[in-house]
């Protein structure tokens, strides 16, 4: 059984009781720096922040609803190829977990030197929304009333809700962390409690010190209801998602807004291709060329080439597409890539029983072959 801790809280509420858990996890020699979400600005958004300082922690917003981007590419940049000796902490969201390990088996990142700190997810805001959320007051204060709304099944705080990722997020929780701060179904007016998920989470626990914890009660049965809302919600996606794109007129139609900025492609944690093949002159079309599509067609919609963007890059990543929901996010034109991307590789995932991040130990489905994989196209029976 996992080791399990507790961070109790006190008046100054679950935030600033994350934050003593993260000085103390610093200054305990463990780790070099804790990556965290943090506003180091006053009245600036919450970003990932690496933070040596103890009294910079006091900044530290590691339960804030705000998501700008996919943390795993940050982390992947502190680990690959690092042979310092120095490690890090990293608080993550579990789908920055899961992109973080794919990474990994990309040979983007290690696991060596880093200590995978998992919050469980209750979703987070869209730039959009959290812009406004956090403009009503103070910030590490409203952290906790969305957290306690979040608790009490309703993700909202101020009229402001969580992103459609997170509605449809059926990975609540951060399986592949070292360690994991249980706040689903734990009176976030006591105790968080903290559980050693691995056996160097559970050595770090030891040399902490923090007070056991008698389990976590609820926390099971929160998750189980959490996941069950969010797949059916999920499932309703797949099925309107399939119905508006099952023919290439509708997915034209559905992809209509798209401007070809790539801000999806950015915005991808495992998208990770050093030159994108659209941004050569591969699509740098002569004008003779556009006039003769003009000519024959009658019109041409320009910019070209946005459907192929998004069907190229379907290929390319939907075996590893974790659902974080930041391709959507970075939209500036709302177009649902979100929604899409998580339909297509919903089957493409099913069809090579993989589940990305779900394991460092499993191979990405295009890196291997099996022998009786896809019988039913080959016509060879085993």
């Amino acid at each position: 059984m996992a080791t399990i801790a507790r961070i109790d809280i006190g008046e100054g509420g679950p935030v600033r009781a994350v934050q003593g858990f993260l000085k103390t996890l610093l200054a305990s020699g463990g780790v070099d720096a804790v990556l965290t979400p943090a506003h180091l600005a006053p009245g600036g958004t919450v970003m990932p922040t690496l933070i040596n300082d103890p009294a910079a922690l006091d900044q530290a917003d590691p339960l804030s609803p705000a998501f700008p981007l996919n943390a795993a590419r940050l982390v992947s940049r502190l680990t690959r190829g690092s042979t310092s000796g120095r490690h890090v902490a990293a608080v993550l969201r579990p789908c920055e977990i899961r992109a973080f390990i794919e990474l990994v088996k990309l040979n983007q990142g290690g696991l060596d030197n880093v200590l995978l700190v998992g919050v469980d997810c209750p979703g987070a805001m869209t730039n959009a929304d959290f812009r406004a959320f956090g403009l009503e007051g103070n910030l590490l204060e409203r952290t906790g009333d969305f957290l306690r709304a979040a608790a009490g099944g309703e993700p909202r705080a101020g009229g402001h809700g969580v992103a459609k990722a997170c509605l449809v997020c059926e990975h609540p929780t951060p399986e592949g962390a070292d360690l994991i701060l249980g706040l689903h179904g734990a009176d976030l007016d006591q105790a968080i409690p903290v559980l050693g998920n691995t056996a160097r989470g559970e050595g770090v626990l030891a040399r902490l010190g923090l007070p056991d914890a008698l389990g976590a009660p609820g926390r099971r049965e929160a998750v189980e209801a959490l996941t069950a809302r969010r797949t059916a919600a999920r499932d309703a996606m797949f099925e309107a998602t399939r119905a508006r794109t099952a023919s290439l007129a509708g997915l034209a139609e559905y992809l209509s807004g798209c401007v070809n900025c790539y801000n999806c492609r950015v915005a991808c944690p495992v998208c990770y291709c050093k030159e994108c093949v659209f941004l050569t002159d591969v699509f740098d079309y002569k004008p003779d060329q556009y006039l003769g599509w003009a000519h024959k067609r009658g019109a041409v919609k320009l910019p070209t080439d946005t459907v192929f963007f998004h069907l190229t890059r379907l290929a390319h990543m939907s075996t590893a597409c974790v659902g974080c929901g930041q391709c959507s996010n970075a939209c500036p034109n709302d177009v649902p890539v979100m929604e899409l991307f998580r339909t297509v590789a919903e089957r493409t995932q099913r069809a090579f029983g993989y589940q990305p991040g779900r394991s460092p130990d499993e191979a990405p489905p295009m890196t291997v072959f099996r022998e009786d994989e896809f019988s039913e196209m080959t016509g060879e029976a085993h």
